[in-house]
């Protein structure tokens, strides 16, 4: 079904108005979202749902053009610098002296560089994959940790020395269970 521009102006400024309450917590029960013409909070809520999808759908689509003009830009760099990366040619030492033939090594490095960009744009490399791991390399043992033990944890994760302590001002990083609050230093 289509509709004129001006019903779809109107939707569009209704819209706008209901993301604005909503963003303010304004319920959908409310009088001032019901007030916009929706017959229900179920329909401000569903019609919330069309807007914030059909903004998904434009920002997919604005993403797929950079996207796409991106690939572009890099397609002309690497045409320009291929040659150079790929075909040998004379290489003459300071003082003319023909030394062989070789490949641009600073066009190779330019040429993985520009193909390590297009793998990120394109989402073409795989997760990097972490993994926490215990004292030694070993597996983190959770079972009978005690709050101590788990502070110490938390205390000296990603710190690759064992001795050397880490920042000791970051008590929003401890857990404390209930029966320890009152021995603890305000400080």
């Amino acid at each position: 079904m289509s509709h004129s521009k001006a019903h779809l102006a109107e939707v569009a400024a209704r819209r706008a108005q209901l993301i604005q309450l909503r963003l303010r917590g304004v319920p959908y029960a409310d009088d001032r979202i019901l007030d916009l013409g929706y017959t229900s909070p179920q329909a401000a809520s569903k019609d919330l749902i069309r807007a914030l999808e059909a903004h998904r759908d434009d920002a997919a689509a604005e993403a797929s053009v950079y996207r796409q003009q991106e690939n572009e830009r890099l397609d002309a760099l690497l045409d320009a610098v291929w040659p150079q990366a790929t075909e040998e040619r004379p290489v003459y030492g300071k003082d003319g002296e023909f030394l062989g033939n070789a490949v641009d090594m600073r066009a190779v490095d330019t040429v993985l560089k520009l193909m390590d960009r297009r793998a990120k744009l394109n989402g073409l490399d795989a997760p990097v994959k972490t993994e926490v791991s215990g004292p030694g390399g070993g597996a983190v043992r959770l079972d009978h940790v005690g709050l101590a033990e788990l502070n110490k944890l938390i205390t000296t994760a990603g710190d690759p020395d064992p001795n050397e302590t880490g920042d000791e001002g970051d008590d929003d990083l401890l857990y404390i269970s209930e029966d320890e609050d009152d021995d603890r230093d305000p400080a």
